[in-house]
């Protein structure tokens, strides 16, 4: 990337903001390429009326060929957003800060459907099709099906696989497989990781604890089913005494998880039969007790990184014994979405947390810290898109 392309004015860490300007970036082709599909993709699985379809149409058009307009004045969150865009707006799409220009284009396209309107489609998911058919898959069935075996496991080893099936997300099965003749979580995922503190964060969570774990949550549907069995291990075998799972307000980035996802997901597993059933019953009367308890924050939805996060969140951090985040879009936000060298320090980036903290995080965009120089040769060598292409992951804990 180049200077122009990259850096923000008065920048004091050296490390160039990700942008979208570079035809052929990861960043570039979000926004030209995916934001566009999904804009399809969310016009398909609604009967919206017309004035849907010319706010979906203003939209793309306005990303493609016009500048960043700010939001309605009669809009909940404008004075909000006003303050967050207004180094951006006048200006290209592609020339805003990659983790800004993400973030408002969920909130427009929300505001283009109505889901903040008045209307008959005030309140409606967007993204909520996508989520069901998810839930609804074979995929989910089999690695429900998969947890019946792991139930058999000693400790140590179902705390390895559930773990792993939370950090891989929807690729779960990887984690889940450790039945008799498949190859477990050791030898399938872990070839895979480019950092692994995973010993680190067992060490905070001691069984026998009186722990409170903070969950923030990344995707819905499948990606949240391993995450509520990784807490159920948790609760299960005392390794935290209270869980609080954070959500996200309203729809954000496709597929993140609400209220109401987790809900999904909770019937799901309580109907399921075998060990699924068995962990889904235990979450439902935790949320019950209080033990588990689902907490959501309009920071959730904000275009900035943690390091901005306001004081109540901070209170509520520092109050847990460790607070996981996970995802990629968590990780962006924890470290701040610029280009790092790779071997930054994990801990460096994250000194300014309340507490300690863990990434579980895919890969799947460019931002990467608390790397060994030798792993980074050994992946640029290899000449693969380890980055951005969801093959690697990470479990970092800090600071």
């Amino acid at each position: 990337m180049t200077e122009k392309t990259s850096r923000v004015s008065g920048d004091a860490t050296g490390a160039p903001v990700i942008l979208s300007n570079e035809p052929g970036s990861f960043a570039w082709g979000v926004l030209a390429k995916r934001h566009p599909a999904l804009i399809q993709q969310v016009r398909d699985a609604f009967p919206y009326g017309r004035r849907q379809h010319e706010a979906l149409d203003a939209l793309l058009d306005e990303i493609a060929n016009g500048v960043i307009e700010p939001l309605a004045p009669a809009d909940h969150d404008h004075e909000r957003w006003a303050d967050w865009g207004k180094e951006y707006f006048g200006h290209s799409w592609y020339d805003a800060p990659f983790l800004w220009a993400e973030g408002y284009f969920y909130r427009r396209l929300l505001g283009a459907v109505g889901y903040f309107g008045t209307g008959p489609w005030q309140g409606v998911d967007p993204f909520a099709p996508f989520k069901r058919a998810e839930l609804r898959g074979e995929a989910v069935e089999e690695e429900l099906r998969a947890l019946d075996p792991l139930a058999d496991a000693s400790v140590e080893e179902r705390a390895t696989a559930l773990l792993h099936a939370s950090l891989w997300g929807n690729r779960a099965d990887l984690g889940f497989s450790i039945s008799a003749g498949e190859p477990g979580p050791s030898d399938v995922t872990t070839s895979a990781l480019v950092a692994d503190d995973s010993a680190t964060l067992w060490q905070l969570l001691p069984a026998g604890t009186s722990a409170t774990v903070a969950v923030v949550a990344d995707n819905a549907g499948r990606e949240l089913i391993p995450d509520l069995v990784l807490i159920d291990h948790l609760l299960e075998h005392g390794r935290a005494e209270r869980v609080v799972l954070h959500v996200k307000p309203y729809p954000y980035y496709v597929s993140d998880a609400m209220t109401a996802d987790v809900v999904d997901c909770l019937r799901r597993l309580t109907e399921a039969p075998g060990e699924a059933g068995r962990i889904g019953g235990r979450l439902w009367e935790a949320m019950a007790a209080g033990s588990l308890e689902v907490r959501t924050h309009p920071f959730f939805c904000a275009p900035l990184p943690y390091e901005e996060m306001p004081e109540d969140l901070r209170v509520e951090f520092a109050s847990a014994t460790l607070t996981i985040l996970k995802g990629d879009l968590n990780y962006r936000r924890l470290v701040g979405d610029r280009l790092w060298h790779p071997t930054t320090p994990f801990a460096e980036r994250t000194a300014y947390f309340p507490g300690a903290v863990a990434a579980l995080r895919t890969l799947k965009s460019d931002v990467i810290v608390g790397l060994e120089q030798e792993t980074v040769d050994a992946l640029e060598l290899a000449g693969d898109a380890w980055r951005t292409s969801g093959t690697h992951a990470l479990i970092q804990v800090g600071p």
